[in-house]
């Protein structure tokens, strides 16, 4: 669960965010789903699995991750981007006139 419908600060107002109904409404067709997929953000676990890991039930223990990787440009291609867009900084600063 990511929101139950509050907010987090300590006035706890209510939000548009809930996962509540959504949760209660999987578990009702929990057997017509599959739930084994763990990247997904509700799956089952083997009670095997949970006994060993000690009765963690912490999700990250569980549930895999897909990191995508990102792709950078070099450094220098970078740094001329970055002395391009100062150099027309420059530019606009001198034709502005002080009044």
């Amino acid at each position: 669960m990511e929101n139950n419908g509050f907010s987090l600060d300590d006035k706890r107002v209510q939000i548009e965010k809930n996962d509540i109904p959504d949760i209660i409404e999987r578990f009702k067709n929990r057997r017509k789903e599959d739930n084994s997929d763990r990247k997904k953000k509700h799956f089952f676990v083997p009670i095997k699995e949970i006994k060993d890991n000690n009765y963690d039930l912490s999700i990250s223990k569980y549930r895999e991750i897909e990191y995508e990787e990102v792709k950078y440009e070099k450094p220098e291609v970078i740094k001329k981007k970055i002395l391009k867009l100062e150099s027309k900084i420059i530019d606009t600063l001198k034709e502005i006139k002080i009044s």
